[in-house]
């Protein structure tokens, strides 16, 4: 085996099949290009391979498992997050077995190892309640402030992830008529989700302080830093928690300990579902793939849970037969016999 193929494998699968044949989103091409960027890590630094210097003889399942179990115990990654490190390598592997049917043994080996099973983790959101005092948050008197309160209201009025809120441009942004806004989620998939009215009204005052009202700013991201760049993930992460601290001082019943930008999807998802709508409606609403991964929020709910057995013990319990005035003779026999 030329102990270059690897490099040529790898350097040809990010450079020429990854970002033109797959349809992988930017998010998604990084994930698997920090995966490689720590795999080499670690054969450079545990294993004493310099990355010139690994190749495919030198790769095993063995080798692979071992990363795997160091990523667990020594980098302390969640089960979750090495069962995404494993999906890249899958993807690479796959991929060779195409490009390099040589090393199919090698891949088929690869391809064997198992993802873990994750903990059944309790979701995480916020009652209505809470929704509106966090809102009531930001001091709309200022610009700063009715920027943050529209980050945070679309944010729950949507029920865009975090990414695609911060990837908002300008002109996604449909004011006139029906407001809508257009969200490009995983596999750049784009959705069209409507807008509140109250929550477009908010939109508008934030668009003209910041003077986006110009067809130059169509294709200028929605949300920026002070320095004109497009906002972060941590840069809306910083804002959630900034108000998060202040209304968990006034109502701290309302709020969990650990809070993310995701809750204000979750939140979003968990009251339509308790309003009655379908789950079908949801998964399109929230850009999922699968309606069983909308089927998690039905699970989590306690209350949509109560009420399909209240409706079905409604349906099978056969309702009392007696009347008003048999069930007083009853109740005066029963004492009598007492």
């Amino acid at each position: 085996m030329n102990s270059a193929d690897f490099g040529r494998y790898l350097s040809k699968y990010f450079l020429e099949y990854i970002t033109q044949r797959t349809g992988y989103s930017d998010n998604t091409i990084k994930s698997y290009r920090d995966t490689f960027t720590i795999y080499l890590r670690y054969c450079n630094e545990v294993l004493r391979i310099k990355p010139e210097k690994l190749c495919f003889s030198k790769i095993s399942r063995k080798m692979v498992e071992e990363f795997l179990t160091w990523l667990e115990d020594t980098k302390n990654y969640s089960i979750s997050t090495r069962n995404q490190r494993l999906a890249a390598l899958h993807a690479f592997f796959r991929y060779l077995q195409i490009e390099a049917p040589q090393y199919m043994e090698l891949c088929n080996s690869i391809l064997s190892i198992r993802s873990k099973k994750t903990p059944v983790v309790e979701m995480n959101y916020l009652s209505i309640t809470a929704i509106k005092e966090l809102l009531a948050t930001p001091d709309i008197s200022s610009k700063e402030g009715r920027r943050d309160l529209v980050i945070l209201s679309l944010l729950y009025d949507s029920g865009a992830r975090v990414q695609e809120l911060a990837d908002v441009l300008v002109g996604d942004i449909r004011i006139k008529g029906s407001a809508t806004i257009r969200l490009t989620g995983k596999g750049n998939k784009t959705r069209i989700i409507p807008i509140m009215p109250q929550t477009i009204n908010i939109v508008k005052a934030y668009i003209n302080d910041y003077g986006l009202f110009n067809e130059l700013k169509i294709s200028t991201p929605l949300f920026f830093n002070k320095k004109q760049g497009k906002l972060t993930r941590a840069g809306i992460s910083y804002i959630l928690n900034k108000y998060i601290e202040t209304a968990r001082k006034k109502c701290p019943d309302l709020f969990p300990n650990k809070v993310s930008p995701h809750i204000f999807r979750h939140s979003k998802a968990m009251h339509l579902l308790e309003g009655g709508v379908n789950l079908i409606y949801i998964r399109d609403f929230l850009g999922h793939s699968s309606v069983t991964t909308t089927e998690i929020y039905a699970k989590s709910n306690p209350e949509v849970k109560r009420k399909a057995i209240e409706q079905a013990s409604h349906n099978v319990i056969p309702e009392e037969k007696f009347t008003r005035n048999e069930k007083d003779n009853l109740l005066n026999w029963l004492k009598e016999f007492i």
